[in-house]
């Protein structure tokens, strides 16, 4: 059966990039692929993380995967320290990687740009990005532009490990995502949409208010044309508008551009804001049903079972190919 392994990282506030770029992705995947969604704890501590917001964002995390309309009957949902092989595979994974690849990786040249001291986990992370997935025998990874080079070296380490040891990872193929894949800043479309921005009206949080988001969507930049239409290179700043629209409401592109011709922006700002809201709501309301319940708990506990199932028989097949002594 085809299979999905992905997750969100509790690093910050969830905003509606996230939602855009996995949350609403994974639910339609769910239904076509064996599925795994986890909460990466160990790549949030690559980086310097407050212990208690770390716990809070952790259950975060996991609550939006089900208050979004991930099933738990259908796909595991887990934390992923509560499952010891990946961190276990993802050291054999590091023995495999070269130094030169993992200095080429973008995302270490962005986060360790003008810091005088990053942790070594920084810097070998990919390594246990492809454990992550290659644990689980993945056949497909959903992937948007800042991940590619990633799921690139999974690729990589995946056949040179088949090569060296003798077939052991499926390589995994990527699911490219178009539609919200690059939810962008409501005052600046040339950044992705991130909590870290000190504009707070640049981005709409998951728990944010009605009123918060009917503020911010009035306030996010547009351009002098007054002319909705998809166009990223000409205009930016609509046409991530026009994204987020098509992402929250189900509409096409080419039907939201039909229903708001001749109109110019304040309606469709005002229509935007509501479509957010609609969809919003139900998940804010089923979020903090969940949040602090035992079923919460229950749920994260037996996906951890059923991952750490999966996970015991590859890191098994991956040590004795190894050499390691094994029973």
């Amino acid at each position: 059966m085809k299979r999905v392994i992905s997750g969100i990282k509790p690093s910050g506030e969830l905003n509606i990039g996230g939602y855009g770029g996995a949350l609403q992705p994974f639910i339609t995947i769910q239904h076509e692929y064996e599925c795994f969604f986890f909460v990466p704890d160990l790549h949030a501590i690559t980086v310097t993380q407050d212990p208690k917001e770390l716990y809070q964002r952790s259950k975060d995390i996991a609550a939006f995967y089900i208050a979004a309309g991930i099933d738990p009957k259908k796909s595991a949902i887990f934390i992923q320290s509560h499952v010891p092989a990946h961190a276990e595979l993802g050291w054999m994974m590091e023995t495999q990687s070269h130094f030169g690849e993992l200095s080429r990786m973008t995302q270490f040249k962005e986060k360790s740009d003008g810091k005088d001291s990053v942790s070594a986990a920084l810097f070998t992370y990919p390594a246990l990005m492809a454990a992550d997935i290659l644990l689980y025998q993945a056949t497909h990874v959903p992937v948007g532009d800042d991940q590619k080079q990633h799921l690139e070296m999974t690729r990589d380490l995946a056949l040179r490990f088949n090569n060296r040891f003798g077939s052991t990872f499926v390589v995994p193929e990527p699911i490219i995502q178009s539609l919200g894949s690059r939810i962008m800043g409501l005052d600046d479309p040339s950044k992705k949409m991130s909590k870290s921005n000190p504009n707070r009206n640049s981005c709409v949080l998951m728990l944010d208010s009605p009123d918060e988001i009917r503020k911010k969507f009035s306030k996010a930049v547009t351009d002098s044309e007054g002319s909705v239409h998809l166009d990223w290179e000409a205009k930016p700043a609509v046409s991530n508008l026009i994204e987020i629209y098509a992402v929250f409401s189900g509409d096409s592109i080419a039907a939201i551009e039909r229903q708001y011709e001749g109109q110019g922006y304040g309606s469709f700002k005002r229509d935007l804001a509501e479509v957010v809201v609609e969809k919003l709501i139900p998940i804010q309301e089923r979020y903090k049903e969940i949040i602090d319940s035992e079923e919460l708990i229950t749920i994260l506990k037996d996906g951890a079972l059923k991952a750490s199932e999966a996970a015991k028989a590859t890191l098994h097949q991956a040590k004795r190919a190894m050499g390691f002594v094994t029973f």
